[in-house]
């Protein structure tokens, strides 16, 4: 009887602790959203991109035309012509697929650039938040945007709103 009391006592105890933590939910991709240089620089990557995009396009449809030009003249070249024009196939080829990853790579100049906008503000935006969750009391901060395990929210607890506010 003492170990049923004692437990429901801990259990009380447990959720009124629980209860008494602040915490907030707020969207972080709608923050950003919200913020010219953000949208500004995310334009600008984007732009940056396809014109990368269209020289690897480029330098493939280079490689292709040459791969068929040499398919079309192959049975008129000597062995030591072909095998010259499928060694120069091959080093460009070598070629576009490094370029590519010199720009699309996990540490391509792409990603460099990314970082080199985004990465301002992303400190500008979490600075933010902190500041607001220290100045209202909260322990805990939720970002909707990037948790998909969320399965629900109250909108009393959502302060995206605010944040925004605080950032302009």
């Amino acid at each position: 009887m003492k170990r049923i009391l004692l437990t429901a006592i801990f259990a009380l105890a447990t959720l009124g602790f629980a209860s008494a933590q602040k915490y907030c939910v707020v969207d972080s991709e709608k923050i950003f959203k919200s913020l010219e240089a953000y949208n500004k620089a995310m334009t600008q990557l984007d732009e940056l991109a396809k014109s990368y995009q269209a020289e690897v396009d480029n330098k493939y449809k280079s490689i292709e035309s040459l791969y068929n030009s040499y398919m079309a003249q192959k049975n008129s070249l000597s062995m030591s012509s072909q095998a010259t024009i499928e060694q120069q196939i091959l080093k460009k080829e070598e070629e576009a697929q490094k370029f590519q990853k010199e720009v699309f790579g996990d540490e391509g100049t792409l990603i460099k650039k990314r970082v080199e906008l985004i990465k301002p503000i992303q400190e500008r935006v979490f600075a933010a938040i902190e500041a607001y969750a220290k100045a209202n009391g909260y322990e805990l901060v939720l970002d909707k945007a990037s948790n998909a395990s969320i399965l629900y929210f109250g909108t009393a607890i959502d302060h995206t709103d605010k944040i925004i506010e605080k950032l302009k």
